[in-house]
């Protein structure tokens, strides 16, 4: 009687917790492609606007500024990597 219950307990708690969330920005690149689609995602993997536009060309897609790299942008610039 008891492994029953508890195989019943392991699946409603199984069940019940939620999937973690996953980071959707990377602030490591300034630039963000958004695609569109019967999946709508991010791809945060490029450098410049051009990059990305060469990702995005032919695809139902945008590119955008990544709103988490732009103050680590700023950040780099002022101990003068650039």
């Amino acid at each position: 009687m008891r492994i029953p219950a508890l195989a019943t307990l392991a699946i409603a708690m199984i069940s019940a917790s939620a999937p973690a969330r996953a980071q959707t920005y990377s602030p490591d690149y300034p630039v963000c492609l958004h695609v569109y689609g019967p999946v709508t995602y991010y791809e945060c993997r490029y450098t410049s606007i051009p990059q990305c536009n060469q990702s995005a060309s032919g695809r139902a897609a945008q590119c955008v500024v990544n709103p988490y790299a732009a103050y680590q942008d700023r950040a780099v610039r002022k101990r003068g990597v650039y």
